[in-house]
């Protein structure tokens, strides 16, 4: 079942942004989020008279959470909505409405803006996606810096990657670091590995089945997992029913939710994600980088050209 943009749009109201310049651009593994998102994203404003074959630059532009919400809504389908054994003619649909804001201004993103709606499966599918990459990528860069740090050399060997910890401060980031890789052993388990709908507790006797899923928090600024009474995780529990109280790991021994990935997704006075093209593997070099020219992936561009715009000159 698809609502129609008309009631999404009436659901989350309007919004100004600024036009696109045109730029080439090439393709990058940061915009591939981006990308995704904007393919499945929904216009709430179109730019009056722009031309949809216009090449556009997203490289001075950065994605920002605005807020989650769900809509409940008659499924027409044979049967009702939810799933198996639940018997109800409605279906819940959640969305999140997200930002593409200039120059990473997310902390004060009030004009020159655009403003997009999607469902949450395909926000959640790229936003953590990006940010398992980025968490790989900042710990691995962090646990070779602290290596070297304990190996305690006089230095006079020279080291063609010495600039990747220039700003990396192994005594916090090893700390977190090893928080995160030894998760489970203290009782912990991701978050992130229950955003999509599972079941996680069933009981023979009662017949009671708790299914895990996404859902939004009373005001929508947050993202959390819920437990829902259906396959589709439709049906909520309610917030009386404690999540941890329902979760295990493999040897039957109760977890709790760790939200250190999923809330980077829901981030409040940040970013979560530029689409700018950052060459990783380049030093900074005496100022060699200042004449790079500043690229959009490819990908990117075109995606959010199917998606639609959302643009006025306010």
């Amino acid at each position: 079942m698809k609502l129609s943009l008309a009631l999404l749009c009436a659901a989350v109201g309007y919004s100004a942004a600024s036009p696109f310049a045109p730029k080439k651009s090439r393709n990058t593994r940061k915009a591939k989020m981006n990308a995704k998102l904007m393919s499945n994203a929904k216009t709430l404003r179109k730019l009056d008279g722009q031309d949809e074959e216009q090449e556009v630059d997203l490289s001075g532009y950065s994605i920002k959470f605005e807020k989650c919400q769900f809509v409940k809504s008659y499924n027409g389908e044979e049967g009702g909505g939810g799933g198996e054994g639940v018997d109800t003619i409605l279906t819940t649909q959640r969305f999140v409405i997200f930002r593409l804001c200039p120059d990473s201004s997310c902390s004060s993103c009030n004009y020159n803006y655009g403003e997009y709606i999607v469902d949450m499966e395909t926000y959640l599918e790229a936003a953590l996606g990006y940010k398992e990459e980025v968490q790989e990528q900042y710990c691995e860069t962090c646990n070779q810096c602290y290596e070297k740090e304990q190996e305690d050399d006089d230095g006079d060997e020279e080291d063609e990657e010495a600039w990747k910890c220039q700003n990396m401060d192994t005594s916090n980031c090893y700390a977190e670091c090893q928080n995160i890789e030894n998760m489970e052993e203290n009782g912990y388990v991701d978050a992130a590995e229950y955003v999509n709908c599972e079941k996680v507790y069933e009981n023979d006797n009662t017949g009671l089945i708790y299914y895990a899923g996404a859902i939004c928090s009373n005001s929508g600024s947050r993202i959390k997992v819920g437990l829902f009474t259906d396959e589709d995780c439709s049906e909520y529990a309610g917030a009386d029913v404690a999540v941890d109280q329902y979760l295990k790991n493999e040897n039957g021994y109760n977890v709790k939710l760790s939200y250190h990935l999923l809330k980077q997704t829901f981030v409040s006075d940040d970013c979560v994600a530029s689409c700018t093209k950052v060459d990783e593997n380049a030093a900074d070099d005496d100022g060699a980088d200042d004449d790079r020219e500043v690229e959009t992936a490819e990908v990117c561009e075109n995606l959010y050209e199917a998606a639609g715009k959302c643009e006025s000159p306010n």
